[in-house]
């Protein structure tokens, strides 16, 4: 069972570094944003992870999808809150 508290977590998270990544024209600070996702990926509730990836084991990590995964991501944590 994923915590509600975990999923509203994530969406605040995901959708501050989405918001910024999408609008940065600075590489270091993408650059940044990539390493601090793939960090809090890592501890993400591993239910919510499967729920979000759907199977990719790359999901939010892969750098060449990265920017899609990021919208990819806020989009299903929005439809699950209901915003």
């Amino acid at each position: 069972m994923i915590l509600r508290e975990s999923i509203e977590t994530a969406y605040c998270f995901l959708h501050q570094k989405q918001r910024v990544f999408e609008y940065s024209t600075m590489d270091w600070q993408r650059d940044d944003i990539e390493v601090a996702i793939a960090s809090y990926v890592d501890d993400m509730p591993q239910e919510l992870f499967d729920l979000l990836s759907q199977g990719r084991p790359d999901f939010l990590t892969n750098h060449s999808r990265f920017g899609a995964d990021m919208k990819e991501a806020v989009a299903r944590l929005e439809e699950i809150i209901g915003i």
